[in-house]
Order: C-alpha cells, then structure tokens, then sequence
C-alpha cells in the first residue's frame, strides 16, 4: 500500500492507527509498523533513485499464516539505491516546444507571488529548478502554471526582473515526456512510454502517480517472499489433494 507521508499525521495519528488495526485483523504482518518517528523505513523518498525529492509511505504486508514474514524490513532498500543517481539536467530535453516556456505574465505572477510571502517569513513560491538540483514533488495541479518545477533557461537573480536578459530567459515548464523520465516510466535519455492523452490529462496522471525504480525495488525486496509463500502454497494443495484421494482409493 502507498500513500502520501502524512498520512501517519492525518487526524492526529487516528487514520492510520485504524488502517494498521485493519490489515492485523485480516492478518497481515506490515513490516516495520512500529517504527519511531524520524527513523521510519516507510517512508522512502524517490531522490535516492532519481532527482525529486518525493516522499511516500510504503505498507508491505505479508499474509502471517504464510510465516514468511520474519526479518523483513524496508531498511533494506538502501542496498537498492543506483550507484549513480540522473541529474535534473540528464532528464530534459535539448529541443523543446516554446508553448512549454512561461509567458511574461504568468511568469511575473510567480515571481512577485513568490516575492511577497518571502518577505513575510513564508515559504510559498515557485521551484526553479538548475541541471544539478533535486526537484520537488510532482503534483497533479502541475498543468495550472508548473510552478513547483520550473525549468532554469539562464534566469539571473542579481539582474533587474525586468532585465531582457531576464525576460528572454523565461523559466519552462517540462515536458510530459520529461515527466515520464522524473518519475521513472522511461530511463535516461529515452522516450519510449507511450502518452496517449492531451498534456493537462499527462501532468495529471504522472503527478498521481508513484516513482516506479522505488517501487520496482520495494518488489524486489518482497520477492524471495512471495516465491517462499507460493512454495508453501504448493505444498499445502498437494497435501489437500492427497487427502481428497485417500477416501476414494479406500
């Protein structure tokens, strides 16, 4: 199961608490279901596979009267992790379509929005985001401006904003193809996943969804599990049958 991270804060812990309750009646043993706060192996974030910084809950259950639960931990996925992460730069396109760069308008909507909670303490504004940065998360709303990962095109803060340096180099939005790549449908330097549908309906769904080489290692880990689990179902319908057939020889 996945979920967002604060799921585990949601309504001050009770959400969660029932859903673990739930999986134990049904019987399922999650793994690492007390973990401490500040130490949980549950919550992975994709920037150890690739740049963005996306955290998310991970609940893997294993049926306990199957006992092939023991020892299984998601502390474990740190053997997973690539020995060399893509950087931002390595995902993005060298020719892109000029719809994708921000008009004057939206852009300078951004940056005084931005502007303004900076000079009151707060944190709200847009993400330019520069070859070696790890992005933020990719959200489903990213088809409204982009704001939370912007693409650098050379914008310079020690110029005046209105600069034409400034106003040339535009930030952009990315691709849908480059979201296939942040988010793992296609590897580096590839575009073989399939985009079927218009760009607002593609943000969408790649921001809804999950990182797939996390998840892809989360399966991978669960594995020798799962093969131990249908081992021991053999097992048990071999010896089912061969109780079935002892009435009928006698």
């Amino acid at each position: 199961l996945e979920n967002v991270k604060n799921l585990k804060s949601h309504d001050k812990g009770k959400t969660f608490r029932v859903i673990c309750e739930t999986l134990d009646e049904l019987g399922y043993e999650v793994a690492d279901v007390n973990a401490p706060k500040g130490q949980d192996p549950k919550v992975i974030d994709a920037k150890h596979f690739l740049p963005q910084h996306r955290e998310r809950i991970v609940l893997v259950g294993f049926r306990r009267d199957l006992d092939v639960h023991d020892g299984f931990t998601l502390k474990d996925i740190v053997n997973m992790y690539p020995k060399q992460r893509p950087s931002f730069g390595e995902l993005l396109d060298k020719d892109v379509d000029d719809k994708y760069i921000l008009t004057p308008k939206l852009w300078e909507y951004l940056y005084k929005y931005a502007q303004k909670h900076r000079e009151k303490g707060n944190g709200f504004g847009f993400g330019l985001t520069r070859s070696h940065d790890v992005a933020r998360t990719l959200s489903a709303r990213y088809h409204k401006d982009g704001s939370e990962i912007l693409v650098d095109r050379g914008f310079d803060d020690a110029l005046d904003f209105y600069s034409e340096h400034n106003l040339t180099h535009r930030p952009r939005r990315l691709t849908p193809q480059e979201c296939a790549r942040l988010m793992g449908f296609d590897k580096l330097g590839e575009s073989n996943f399939v985009i079927p549908v218009s760009d607002t309906q593609a943000y969408r769904q790649f921001g809804n969804s999950v990182v797939v080489p996390v998840f892809e290692s989360v399966a991978k880990l669960m594995k020798p599990r799962i093969l131990a689990a249908r081992k021991i179902e053999s097992i048990k319908a071999k010896e089912d049958q061969k109780q079935l057939e002892i009435p009928l020889a006698l």
